[in-house]
């Protein structure tokens, strides 16, 4: 058996369907965001414009966030310590919890170490939880709730995107003895469209179903005070579990899930995933604890994203660029290949300063490869029509205009 030669396949295959992932050396300026350096080449670092985080909001670059976990790491010191039942708990993490759960208008909540541990740990635990379950998921669900359904090892039924005839008819088929949880976000990242919630637990109401919603996207983003769709749409109190992340809109690192306090109790005393790892580092959750109590009472953030999303998508399609139609903060210009894609990737950042990875198989379906921009409140106008220019440019150099 020759080992290297499996794993020297493996990594050519990428290589030749054009999808194979490369990590860009790069270093934020601090509290000058987008404004970053990119260590390419051996010139030294170059100063570059990020367009593709997921800090939606600049949250980790923000004053009050810094200062928190600046305040943390001197009080408590770096780590945790170990799990929360072995000398990882802290006031921390009680306090944060208690803001997440106020957040969603639920009982309780629970921190993970990231949004895919808290999708997976908790999709796979309830299910066990329920002998025969069925999980109704949304076909582009993301690949942590994909896992937990997986693991979970119950029935699994996937339903059309946001179609909600399909879902119903699913539901009518299924054994109406059966406990039944219906797993969907609330936007989804790679197309910018929103989930019908309120539709949805109409239907869950019908067949006496969970819901189990996404939010990861959505939370400090969206609703009064960031508590995502469901704030916006005030539909939180008819999900059974939202689960969100303090990693994008909140700008820091986390997962976490909101529900009742029974629901709570039950992952936290059974997740595998909860349980056997080292918590959060409290400088971390100090951050996130600051971030989440900014965002409940600022919106000047989520407006001047949403105003900086609007204005890019308008430059595009005046521009005509094949921008994707998008409800939300995502910007997705469709590429349909790879390699063209990695290209226009490598161009934007070696000749122009811009910083966006292409998005492609398996996050995406081969075919759909696409660029994927998350304007900012700190993405000026200027810093839009210089990025529009230039793939208008790098299109035309690439003769991809008929294609477009």
């Amino acid at each position: 058996m020759n080992y290297d030669q499996i794993f020297d396949q493996a990594i050519e295959r990428l290589h030749s369907e054009g999808r194979y992932r490369v990590f860009i050396d790069i270093l934020r300026n601090k509290g000058a965001f987008p404004n970053a350096r990119c260590f390419a080449g051996h010139n030294g670092p170059k100063p570059i414009t990020v367009w593709c985080s997921n800090d939606y909001l600049a949250m980790g670059q923000h004053p009050d966030v810094i200062a928190a976990m600046e305040q943390a790491l001197h009080d408590v010191g770096a780590g945790s310590g170990g799990t929360r039942n072995i000398g990882g708990n802290t006031h921390y993490h009680i306090e944060l919890e208690r803001e997440l759960a106020d957040l969603h208008g639920k009982d309780g909540a629970l921190l993970f170490t990231s949004g895919y541990v808290s999708n997976d740990a908790t999709l796979s635990t309830l299910a066990k939880l329920l002998p025969g379950c069925i999980i109704f998921s949304d076909e582009l669900n993301h690949a942590s709730m994909i896992a937990g359904i997986r693991n979970s090892g119950c029935e699994k039924q996937v339903w059309r995107h946001n179609d909600l005839a399909h879902l119903e008819e699913l539901l009518a088929a299924a054994d109406p003895t059966a406990p039944k949880l219906i797993a969907f976000e609330s936007v989804y990242s790679m197309d910018g469209d929103v989930a019908p919630i309120h539709a949805i637990c109409d239907l869950a109401d019908a067949y006496n179903a969970l819901t189990y919603i996404d939010e990861v996207h959505a939370v400090g983003m969206y609703g009064p005070r960031g508590g995502g769709i469901s704030d916006r749409e005030e539909a939180a109190s008819r999900i059974t579990i939202i689960e969100g992340t303090l990693g994008k809109a909140f700008g820091v690192m986390g997962g976490y899930i909101a529900a009742d306090t029974r629901i709570i109790d039950c992952i936290r005393s059974y997740a595998p995933g909860f349980i056997f790892t080292t918590s959060l580092s409290p400088v971390l959750v100090a951050g996130a604890l600051a971030s989440v109590k900014h965002l409940k009472a600022s919106s000047i953030e989520r407006e001047g994203q949403q105003a900086a999303a609007t204005m890019l998508k308008a430059m595009m399609r005046e521009a005509g660029l094949p921008v994707m139609d998008s409800v939300t903060h995502i910007v997705p210009l469709m590429v349909g290949d790879p390699v063209k894609a990695k290209k226009i990737s490598d161009v934007l950042l070696a000749e122009y300063g811009v910083y966006v990875q292409p998005i492609n198989y398996p996050t995406v379906p081969r075919g759909t490869e696409r660029l994927r921009f998350t304007p900012g409140p700190s993405h000026t106008e200027e810093m839009m029509r210089e990025l529009t220019q230039a793939l208008v440019e790098i299109w035309e150099r690439l003769e991809m205009r008929k294609a477009a």
